[in-house]
C-alpha cells in the first residue's frame, strides 16, 4: 500500500499544530503564576484580605500545582495523555471562571486551589506529548525551542497582561481572560491531538503510593512558601519539612515492593533525567529571584508602574523569542548540548551580576536592558538542551513521569530557591534599618545579596553539570549531537 507518502504531509502539519495547541495551554498556566502578583493590591483591597491572608491566593495554586505533577504525568501514561490534558485544560478553565466570580476570600482561595490541579493535569504531560510527537532529534529540538519560549517568556508577558487588565478593567479579568483561551484551546485539543489509550487501568492504579507523594510534595511546598513568613528554623516549617522526609522516605520503600508503582523506580537509573533536573533546579533559582526581586526593585525603588515593569523585561522576552526561532536548536547541533548549556547558564550569572549593580538612579539603558537580556539569553540556550538530556532516554510508556519529574524539578526548585532568596533579601534590609540605614540603601542592599545568591545557585548548577552531565569522552554526546550540522535551517521546519 502506498499510503504513507500521501499521509506524510497532514501528519506533519497535525503534529506541529498539536504542539501551537500544547504551547498555548503552557503559555496560559506561565501568564497566570506572573499575572496574578499584579493583581493582588487590587485583590486585597476588594476582598478584605489581611497581608498574611493574601499570600494564600498565590500559595494555594502553587501547592496544588506542585504537588500533584508526579501523580497526574503518570495517570497521563496509564490513562491516556490526551484524555488527562483535556480533563486538565476544562478544571483550570472552570476554575479560572470561579476565581473570576468569587465573592469572598475564602471561595477565591478554594478556586486558586483547583486551579493548581487543572494546572497540574495540563504541565504533567504537555512534555510527554511533545516527545512522542517528535521522536526525530533535530525536529524535537526545534518543538522544545517553542516550549522553553513559552515557558520562559510568560512570565513577563504575564506582568505586562496584568497590568493592563488590572488598570483597564479590574483584576477579575485576570482570571477571565483564561476562559476565552481554555474553551478554544480545548476545542483545538480535541481536534488535534492524536489519542492514546496509555498502558490502562486494568492493573489497578496505586492509590496509596499517589497519595503518599502526593502528602510529601505538598508538605514540602507548604514548609517552603511558609518560611518567608514563620522563618526556616520555626517549629511549623520543620515539622512540615521533616514530614515531607518522612513520607518520601515511605513511598519510595512502598514503591520498591509493589507490582505496579505509581512511579517505577527503574525511573530514577535514568542519569540524564534526574541530573538534567537536579541542575534545571538550580538554574531556575536565578530566574525567579530576576522577575521577583527585578520586579520589586523596579516598582519600589525605580517607581516603574505595572506596565513599564513588565516592559522593563521585554529585551528577556524578546530574546527567548529570537533564539526559539531554530537558533538554540543549530548551536546545540553545531556545539554539543552540554557547551551550549554551560555557556547559557554563565551569561545567566552576567545578567544577574548586572541586577546586583543597581541603584536609585540606574537608568534602564545600558545595566537594566542588558541584564535582562542577559538573563534571556542564558535562559533561552540553557533550558532547551536541559529539557532534551532529561527527557532524551526516558521509555514512551514513561514519558508522563519523566515529565512530571521535570516540571517537579523546576516547582519545587523555584520555590526553595525564591523562599530563599526573599529570606535573604528581607534579612539584610532589617540589619541595615536596624543600623539606622536608610530605606531605599537597606532595600538595594537586600537586592544586592539576594542576586549574588542567585548568581552562586547557577554556579552551583554549572559546576553539577561538569560532574554529572559532561559527556564522557568514551562515547558520543546524546540526542542532539546526532542532529545535522550542515543545512540545519534546511532540516528543521518552519514554524
Amino acid at each position: 500500500m502506498n499510503v504513507a507518502p500521501t499521509d506524510t504531509a497532514p501528519s506533519d502539519r497535525r503534529r506541529w499544530n498539536t504542539l501551537a495547541v500544547v504551547c498555548l495551554a503552557q503559555l496560559m498556566i506561565v501568564l497566570d503564576v506572573t499575572i496574578v502578583n499584579v493583581a493582588l493590591p487590587a485583590i486585597q483591597h476588594d476582598l478584605h484580605f489581611s497581608q498574611a491572608n493574601l499570600t494564600w491566593v498565590v500559595n494555594a495554586f502553587l501547592i496544588t500545582f506542585g504537588s500533584l505533577l508526579l501523580l497526574a504525568g503518570r495517570l497521563g501514561d496509564l490513562m491516556g495523555r490526551k484524555r488527562v490534558f483535556l480533563i486538565g485544560l476544562a478544571t483550570f478553565t472552570a476554575a479560572s471562571l470561579l476565581c473570576g466570580i468569587a465573592p469572598s476570600q475564602g471561595v477565591l482561595i478554594a478556586a486558586r486551589f483547583l486551579q493548581g490541579i487543572g494546572a497540574a493535569a495540563q504541565a504533567s504531560v504537555i512534555l510527554a506529548i511533545i516527545v512522542t510527537e517528535f521522536p526525530e532529534a533535530a525536529e524535537r529540538a526545534r518543538a522544545m525551542s517553542a516550549y522553553v519560549f513559552v515557558s520562559v517568556a510568560g512570565g513577563s508577558l504575564g506582568l505586562l497582561a496584568g497590568g493592563v487588565l488590572t488598570q483597564t478593567l479590574s483584576w477579575h479579568w485576570v482570571f477571565f481572560v483564561n476562559l476565552p483561551i481554555g474553551l478554544a484551546t480545548f476545542a483545538l485539543a480535541q481536534a488535534l491531538i492524536r489519542p492514546d489509550t496509555g498502558l490502562g487501568l486494568q492493573h489497578g492504579v496505586d492509590w496509596i503510593g499517589s497519595l503518599v507523594v502526593t502528602a510529601s510534595l505538598m508538605s514540602a511546598i507548604y514548609a517552603i512558601v511558609e518560611a518567608t513568613k514563620e522563618g526556616w528554623s520555626s517549629v511549623q516549617v520543620l515539622g512540615f519539612g521533616g514530614l515531607a522526609a518522612a513520607l518520601l522516605g515511605t513511598f519510595l520503600a512502598l514503591e520498591a515492593r509493589i507490582e505496579n508503582p505509581i512511579m517505577p523506580l527503574r525511573i530514577l537509573r535514568l542519569r540524564g533525567l534526574i541530573n538534567a533536573s537536579l541542575v534545571r533546579g538550580f538554574l531556575v533559582t536565578g530566574m525567579y529571584s530576576t522577575f521577583f526581586l527585578g520586579a520589586l526593585y523596579l516598582e519600589h525603588i525605580r517607581h516603574y508602574s505595572a506596565l513599564q515593569t513588565g516592559a522593563a523585561f521585554l529585551p528577556w522576552t524578546i530574546t527567548v523569542a529570537v533564539l526559539s526561532r531554530g537558533i538554540t536548536a543549530r548551536l546545540v547541533a553545531r556545539f554539543g548540548s552540554f557547551a551550549v548549556l554551560i555557556a547559557g547558564m554563565a551569561t545567566a550569572i552576567v545578567g544577574l551580576l548586572l541586577f546586583g549593580t543597581v541603584g536609585p538612579q540606574t537608568s534602564f539603558f545600558p545595566t537594566i536592558f542588558f541584564a535582562s537580556f542577559a538573563i534571556g539569553l542564558g535562559i533561552g540556550t540553557a533550558f532547551m538542551p536541559l529539557l532534551t538530556t532529561a527527557m532524551a532516554d526516558v521509555p514512551s510508556e514513561d514519558a508522563g513521569l519523566g515529565s512530571g519529574i521535570t516540571n517537579v524539578s523546576q516547582q519545587v526548585g523555584g520555590a526553595f530557591g525564591l523562599a530563599v532568596l526573599s529570606t535573604v533579601a528581607a534579612n539584610r534590609t532589617k540589619t541595615l534599618l536596624s543600623g539606622h540605614q536608610g530605606l531605599t540603601a537597606s532595600l538595594i542592599s537586600g537586592y544586592h545579596l539576594a542576586f549574588l545568591v542567585g548568581a552562586a545557585a547557577i554556579g552551583t548548577g554549572i559546576a553539577l553539570a561538569f560532574v554529572l552531565l559532561r559527556p564522557r569522552s568514551a562515547r558520543k554526546e546524546p540526542q542532539l549531537a546526532d542532529a545535522p550540522t550542515e543545512d540545519d535551517s534546511a532540516a528543521v521546519p518552519a514554524a
